[in-house]
């Protein structure tokens, strides 16, 4: 476990951008059973790739882009191991992978970006990408 004066920059990272966290198991399950509207869940990190790509790159996606999902939710892998382990249920068959993101469109998971769709990446380009799959999955 990472301590808390460690990831609470990295946590308040999303937070400030409207993301709800999501500390426990029951939290995760009540928030992705939901059958309607969409969400985008981000499983954070404390990874490089995380803090240059996922987070900015996720949060310019939901400065520029005219749809943007109903909620907002985030797990920190590596802390909130219950939490995280619940999302990784949501989001299978794809394998553990942190930082990650998922969007969930009435209740069924719709559009994975993986650890490897981030590495290597700007935030521009996670941005853009993640714009692409709003536009698809969020429309009003």
């Amino acid at each position: 476990m990472y301590p808390e004066e460690l990831v609470a920059p990295m946590r308040k990272d999303l937070t400030v951008a409207g993301f709800k966290e999501l500390k426990t198991a029951q939290e995760v399950e009540n928030v992705l059973n939901v059958d309607n509207g969409t969400t985008l869940l981000v499983i954070n990190s404390v990874c490089g790739c995380a803090a240059g790509a996922a987070r900015p790159g996720v949060k310019l996606a939901l400065e520029k882009s005219d749809n943007k999902p109903d909620q907002l939710v985030t797990v920190f892998a590596g802390v909130d191991k219950e939490a995280v382990a619940k999302a990784r249920e949501f989001t299978m068959p794809f394998p553990p992978s942190s930082p990650s993101m998922a969007i969930f469109k009435d209740g069924e998971l719709v559009h994975v970006i993986e650890r490897h769709h981030i590495e290597g990446r700007n935030a521009q380009m996670i941005a853009e990408h993640l714009t692409l799959a709003f536009e698809e999955f969020c429309k009003k």
